[in-house]
C-alpha cells in the first residue's frame, strides 16, 4: 500500500506538471499568433487566398503581407528548420526584420540578405529558415521575387494553360554570413495566378516532391475558375484526403490570382 501510494502521488505530480505545460504551451501559441498575426489586403486588381494550418500549437511557418500607398503588395513566405518556441520566436526575429526593411528598401535582393545575417547571428547553428520574398506592382502587373532556399512557387500563365516554376536560386537564410540573392520578374495577365508554399504542402506520403507538385497543379488547375481563397481550401481539402487528413508537417499555400 506504501508503495501504491508513492507511485500514485508520483503520478498526479505528473499530472500536474503536464497541465501546467500545456497551459504555458497555449500561451505561447496565443502570443506567436498575435506577434505574429498579418492582414490580408483587399484589393480590386488581386485576389488573394490564404490556408495556414500549423502541425502543433506553435508554428514554423510564417505569412507576410504588406500594400503600400505606392501599390505595391510585399508578400513573404517563411519556414523554419525546427518546431516549437525556437521556431516561434526565429520567425518574431523575421517579422521585425521584413517590417523594417520595408520601409528601408524596396530591393529584394537587399532585403534578404540582411535578413540571412540577421538570423545567422541570432539563432542556433542547427536553425534555419527558407524564403519566398515577392513584391507586386498592382499598376503594370508585374511580380519581382527572390528565393532563399525555398520551395519553388508555381505561376499559372492562362493563355497557355501551362504551369512554370518560379526558381530563383539562393541558399537558406542563417547557413553564412555573406549571401547574395539573385531576383526575377514576370508579367502578370488576366486569370493568371501565383501559388507560393512550404515543403508541408509538397511533402505527400508515397510521393517524391515532382509527383507532389504535379498532383498540386492538377488540383489548382481544375479549381482554377474559382476564387483565390476557394482555390486554396479546395488544395487542402484534397490534400488532406489524399493523406488520411494527417499532417506531416506545417501546410501554408497563398494564392495571387489577377
Amino acid at each position: 500500500m506504501v508503495q501504491f501510494g508513492l507511485q500514485f502521488r508520483e503520478h498526479q505530480s505528473l499530472l500536474v506538471q503536464q497541465e501546467e505545460l500545456r497551459i504555458e504551451m497555449d500561451i505561447a501559441a496565443n502570443i506567436q499568433n498575435l506577434l505574429l498575426k498579418t492582414d490580408i489586403p483587399k484589393l480590386d486588381q488581386l485576389d488573394i487566398g490564404i490556408i495556414f494550418q500549423p502541425l502543433r500549437k506553435m508554428s514554423g511557418d510564417y505569412v507576410y503581407f504588406l500594400f503600400d500607398e505606392e501599390n505595391y503588395l510585399s508578400v513573404a513566405v517563411a519556414d523554419v528548420v525546427g518546431k516549437g518556441v525556437p521556431a516561434a520566436l526565429c520567425m518574431s526575429m523575421v517579422k521585425n526584420g521584413l517590417e523594417t526593411l520595408e520601409y528601408a528598401n524596396h530591393n529584394h535582393s537587399y532585403i534578404l540578405e540582411v535578413l540571412n545575417r540577421i538570423i545567422e547571428k541570432s539563432v542556433d547553428d542547427s536553425m534555419f529558415v527558407s524564403s519566398f520574398y515577392g513584391r507586386y506592382d498592382v499598376k503594370n502587373d508585374i511580380l519581382t521575387y527572390g528565393s532563399a532556399g525555398h520551395e519553388p512557387a508555381l505561376y499559372f500563365n492562362s493563355k497557355g494553360e501551362t504551369f512554370y516554376n518560379l526558381e530563383s536560386k539562393g541558399l537558406l537564410l542563417g547557413v553564412m554570413p555573406e549571401v547574395k540573392y539573385p531576383q526575377f520578374s514576370i508579367r502578370v495577365e488576366m486569370n493568371d495566378f501565383i501559388m507560393i508554399f512550404t515543403d508541408g504542402v509538397t511533402e505527400l506520403r508515397n510521393c517524391d516532391v515532382a509527383e507532389s507538385r504535379n498532383l498540386i497543379k492538377d488540383i489548382a488547375f481544375s479549381h482554377r475558375h474559382l476564387s483565390a481563397q476557394e482555390m486554396c481550401e479546395k488544395i487542402y481539402l484534397e490534400l488532406q484526403r489524399l493523406q488520411d487528413y494527417n499532417l506531416n508537417d506545417d501546410f501554408t499555400i497563398v494564392i495571387l490570382k489577377k
